[in-house]
């Protein structure tokens, strides 16, 4: 089912009350290329997407049809029992058919098919395909973002930069990193690239994940939490054991 990730993205832009030029400007793109987003003319690189998600504080599964019906944030866990609404999936379903999978087709080759999400996940899962000589940065540059990455590659070969090191991954490989760190993906072959990610750790996740947990209120999680690892890192504080209760 493929998505309209241009109309979703002014949508949101819209209801902040952003300008198109402010958004442009703040995530490093020109405010024609945000239009020519916006309106379909054009695709964003992987980069570019995760740089305006990030900006208008939405996350991957919001942002691809898993929305709640209040006018609460996208992105957000539901922990007082409203209802949840899901493109292709109703809310108390626990199957989402491959014909209703939410699909983006992104600059340079980028596919991303977001996989069933439930109302509370921390998770964003997608099936990622790499074209040949797919990259996630049009411009070749690295890129960074709030998130743990987990991955899986099922098929063809994909090249991972981090840092200053290179991994050439291929069938079967795995991987694990703090995407706050500049990575890229390329594939430098002839055949395409796919394999399964899961990403996670938004912050807006992080904070309601406490909030639930009822350590403090958002604002409170909001000055000190900024990943799943945080997140962890309070869960453990919180054990009785952890305490010396």
């Amino acid at each position: 089912m493929q998505f309209d990730v241009g109309a979703e993205l002014r949508r949101v832009r819209e209801s902040r009350k952003l300008s198109l030029r402010a958004v442009a400007s703040a995530v490093g793109v020109s405010a024609s290329l945000l239009s020519q987003v916006e309106t379909g003319k054009t695709q964003p690189s992987v980069s570019t997407l995760y740089a305006l998600v990030n900006y208008l504080g939405i996350s991957l599964d919001g942002l691809m049809g898993h929305q709640r019906t209040d006018s609460a944030p996208l992105g957000l866990g539901d922990s007082t029992g409203s209802a949840v609404r899901h493109e292709g999936r109703t809310s108390d379903s626990v199957v989402q058919r491959r014909e209703d999978n939410p699909v983006i087709e992104m600059e340079n080759g980028v596919t991303w098919e977001r996989l069933a999400v439930g109302d509370s996940s921390v998770a964003d899962p997608l099936i990622v395909t790499y074209a040949p000589a797919g990259s996630s940065s049009v411009e070749g540059k690295m890129m960074r973002h709030a998130a743990l990455e987990y991955g899986v590659l099922l098929e063809g070969r994909l090249t991972l930069r981090i840092d200053f090191e290179t991994y050439e991954l291929a069938p079967g490989d795995s991987f694990c990193f703090d995407a706050n760190r500049p990575h890229l993906y390329t594939n430098q072959t002839d055949a395409p690239a796919r394999g399964i990610w899961f990403v996670i750790g938004r912050r807006e996740m992080a904070y309601q994940t406490l909030a639930d947990l009822g350590h403090g209120d958002e604002d409170e999680g909001a000055r000190s939490i900024t990943s799943a690892v945080d997140v962890l890192r309070e869960m453990k504080a919180m054990r009785p054991d952890a305490r010396g209760d």
